[in-house]
């Protein structure tokens, strides 16, 4: 079956999650610059939760264009992936209005955790369905082995939960090293679409 109402609804719901976060935060009842201070936890904790949620955005975009159709094993894997996402306002409200407390700290990386788990999962569905022959499979190769952002990303979300309750700050920060280390899109698909022409 075709891909293109899975991306259409997956868009959607992304970009729902993001438009629900920045509801989340209040404007506060001051009018000078004392009254922002209360909120710096919560407009950190957005700009984290915004910078992730492009990042799969933009990384779920590039598996896509490398797919060419998708099958019902792929659309609840991609749900799997959207029921993780769309926990993101909850614990980044969570975490930002608790000024990065220990536990909310903590359950925010569990959900990066399993968000990223469930981006594996459907990579590695995309990858099944297309057959080991396909570009996708050139490009994404054994999941396990050649994915070295991919590995990295999870084990150090497994530091960070635990992390967390030893030091905030250290959480805090392996979340922005993932994050930096996302922001480019992951290259082995971007190779294959040049290769393409797309």
């Amino acid at each position: 079956m075709g891909k293109g109402r899975l991306e259409a609804f997956s868009d959607g719901i992304i970009a729902v999650i993001i438009t629900i976060m920045v509801l989340e935060m209040r404007a506060p009842h001051g009018h000078d610059v004392a009254a922002l201070r209360p909120l710096i936890p919560v407009f950190l904790s957005y700009v984290l939760s915004f910078v992730f949620l492009c990042i799969y955005w933009n990384n779920h975009h590039h598996l896509f264009q490398a797919a060419k159709n998708v099958n019902g094993r792929i659309l609840w894997a991609n749900a799997h992936l959207l029921f993780w996402l769309s926990l993101v306002p909850f614990v980044t409200s969570w975490m930002g209005e608790n000024h990065f407390a220990a536990l909310p700290v903590s359950l925010y990386g569990v959900i990066l955790l399993c968000s990223a788990i469930a981006f594996t999962i459907l990579a590695r569905a995309l990858v099944h369905h297309h057959g080991k022959e396909s570009e996708l499979a050139a490009a994404l190769g054994d999941k396990l082995k050649g994915d070295r952002k991919g590995n990295a990303s999870l084990i150090l979300y497994l530091i960070a939960v635990p992390a967390a309750f030893l030091s905030t700050w250290i959480s805090g920060a392996i979340y922005v090293a993932v994050a930096i280390m996302w922001l480019v899109p992951d290259r082995r698909i971007e190779r294959v679409l040049v290769n393409k022409g797309e």
